[in-house]
């Protein structure tokens, strides 16, 4: 019983340390709490105007067909972006939306076309599509638009969250290593574990401060579209702060060079960046590059954000996106405590 009670101390002693260390350093924790305002309120300017003239239809076939003009002749239309959906459920509530501006179902006998009444982009695209034969049965469904920057912000704060789990945990152990900090700890009672597990928490409860703070605050100036659970939203960005921290773990694990960290770092955020969905939906990628993005826990992080806050869609229904998190939390933890050594090999 003394050795838990002892094990729990030293664990919140750990944790209550490296919060102050963060706490006390003005430059990092400014820069953590203004660079996520700024950004989101520079978005909501830039992108605040109407939209490029881009239609964008999602298209509902037969697997194995191409997208061309021999499976109907509207495919062939010029400067229209036209990309595969695999179920008609899950696209029909896009157009709603207007984040797809025509929605083609040709997988049966009688092709069909929804659209939506309220959509500008989408008259336009209709009248495109009725130019050429045979024609579809036309198809209604209402909602208001979504503002670019409702889409953006889960992107902007799940990219804040990223950089500061990634880079607070792996320049933080590799300096601690660097600087013969690790070693004298090694000569405590605390254990790799311990203080692994104390990183990630105090790392942990700060970058969800930060979010939620960033989130309420520009929230209430910019107004954003909440459609579904705040409880789940923030589940969803407690669990992905976690894999994301995990995966911190793993490169600061054996590093001791902060150059050679901020290289592995970099290496893992600019792929992230480019292709977890942060400024631009990929749902048109080719198949390899969606693949590629579901390796990455933000991928994951943003379209679930994305469909509680725009859909409204209960964390149960986002299992797929919530079991990706928790598997690769569980794995980054393993391989980080695995790999971890308190001075270098």
């Amino acid at each position: 019983m003394n050795a838990a009670v002892m094990r729990v101390g030293r664990l919140v002693a750990m944790t209550w340390a490296r919060s102050l260390e963060f706490l006390r350093d003005r430059s990092a924790l400014g820069w953590n709490v203004a660079a996520p305002v700024l950004m989101v309120a520079g978005f909501a300017v830039i992108f605040s105007g109407p939209g490029q003239p881009l239609f964008k239809v999602a298209v509902v076939a037969p697997p194995g067909l191409a997208l061309d003009g021999q499976l109907h002749p509207f495919l062939a239309t010029e400067h229209v972006q036209f990309y595969r959906e695999a179920s008609l459920d899950k696209v029909i509530g896009k157009v709603g939306r207007h984040q797809v501006d025509l929605l083609l179902d040709l997988s049966g006998t009688s092709g069909r076309y929804w659209i939506n009444p309220e959509s500008a982009k989408g008259e336009i695209a209709e009248k495109l599509l009725q130019a050429t034969d045979p024609p579809l049965e036309r198809q209604e469904i209402g909602g208001a638009p979504i503002r670019y920057v409702d889409w953006v912000v889960p992107g902007l704060l799940g990219m804040n969250m990223m950089f500061s789990c990634l880079f607070g945990i792996g320049y933080v152990i590799v300096r601690y290593r660097k600087s013969g900090y690790l070693k004298r700890l090694n000569a405590t009672p605390l254990t790799a574990l311990e203080f692994l597990l104390a990183q990630l928490l105090s790392r942990l409860a700060l970058t969800l401060m930060i979010t939620v703070f960033c989130f309420v605050g520009t929230t209430l100036f910019l107004h954003f579209r909440m459609d579904g659970s705040y409880l789940d939203l923030f589940l969803v960005t407690l669990l992905a702060a976690v894999s994301m921290i995990a995966l911190g773990l793993i490169v600061a694990s054996r590093v001791a060079s902060e150059e050679f960290a901020g290289g592995i770092l970099n290496l893992i955020t600019w792929p992230m960046m480019v292709l977890s969905g942060v400024f631009f939906s990929i749902d048109g990628a080719p198949r390899a590059v969606q693949v590629a993005a579901d390796l990455f826990p933000l991928t994951h992080l943003l379209t679930a954000a994305r469909a509680i806050m725009l859909e409204g869609t209960p964390l149960s229904a986002l299992g797929y996106h919530v079991g990706a998190l928790a598997l690769m939390s569980a794995l980054f933890l393993g391989l980080g405590a695995w790999m971890f050594r308190w001075t270098q090999d």
